[in-house]
């Protein structure tokens, strides 16, 4: 079972889009998930649901889907404002860093930051790569005015309380001198990312696909529709990954709350990627064989 995430209409309709028999699951407290299947890989398990803007409202879904189904993984998909002149429109990028980046101590010469930051656990970012360098998660998608597929890149994302729409404003001036390293800036991957924390370091992965570059032109792109390719190339990869990171455990039953989570009694290397779904298989058939912990899969 993989948790999926989102915050707009247009990323949740992207995520939907792709998945198979779905049924309604509604939490006591009324949040409504779309559990369903994966169309390409019908073994994995997905809940999808819709948390809207911010970074608490985030956290505080995220730490209800974790509580209710027990997920391999959760996964916050959806756009981003690019903090790069290099990324195109419709790029897809994975956190392999979140920063809150608002936190802070205001003093008379100004801000002086005390930031939070989560690195995504090695072995999701792992089978992050592979998924990316086996180039079978594009399969399909049309390459939206660009010329070629969407590009996959990792790094650094900022996640703030702000639309950020301008190069000049103080908070562009905050991300330039104190996290020159984020390359996307968007507004609920430090709540996923705490949840994720707060649940015994379950995974929790931010797959954004750029929409715009933060910087005066927005509504432009906005108008231009942008946001629609970003949304379905991230989405697009989000499956993909969901079908590599899940263990095979299904949902909980409705109306009840899962099992805890308890520390795994093996603490030796796993490879998460197997069965005909997994990335192993995939890439074996591009690269080579895929190998985990020193053992051919």
């Amino acid at each position: 079972m993989i948790v999926i995430l989102t915050a707009l209409e247009i990323e949740h309709g992207a995520v939907r889009a792709r998945m198979t028999g779905v049924e309604q699951h509604s939490h006591p407290a009324g949040t409504l998930f779309d559990v369903g299947t994966i169309d390409e890989r019908p073994e994995c398990t997905v809940a999808l649901a819709l948390t809207g803007m911010g970074n608490m409202t985030a956290a505080a879904l995220a730490e209800r889907a974790v509580a209710q189904f027990s997920p391999a993984a959760i996964l916050f998909v959806g756009v981003a404002g690019s903090l790069r002149e290099w990324l195109r429109l419709g790029d897809v990028i994975v956190a392999d860093k979140v920063y809150a980046y608002q936190g802070g101590r205001i003093v008379d010469s100004g801000l002086l930051s005390r930031p939070r930051a989560w690195e995504l656990a090695h072995r999701a970012e792992q089978i992050a790569r592979l998924v990316s360098r086996a180039g079978t998660w594009s399969g399909g998608l049309p390459a939206e005015g660009q010329g070629s597929a969407p590009r996959v890149h990792f790094g650094p994302i900022a996640a703030g309380e702000v639309v950020l729409d301008s190069q000049l404003s103080d908070v562009a001036k905050l991300l330039h001198h104190n996290y020159n390293d984020a390359v996307a800036v968007e507004m609920e991957s430090a709540g996923l990312a705490l949840a994720g924390h707060l649940n015994g370091n379950i995974p929790a992965v931010t797959i954004r696909g750029i929409s715009d570059h933060a910087g005066g032109e927005k509504d432009f792109t906005d108008a231009e529709g942008w946001q629609t390719p970003a949304a379905r190339n991230a989405a697009a990869f989000a499956v993909s990954l969901a079908a590599a990171l899940d263990d095979g455990t299904g949902a909980a039953e409705p109306g009840s709350a899962a099992p805890p989570a308890t520390a795994p009694t093996n603490t030796a290397p796993k490879n998460v990627a197997k069965d005909n779904a997994r990335v192993g298989n995939q890439i074996g058939t591009i690269n080579g064989p895929a190998m985990f912990g020193g053992a051919q899969q």
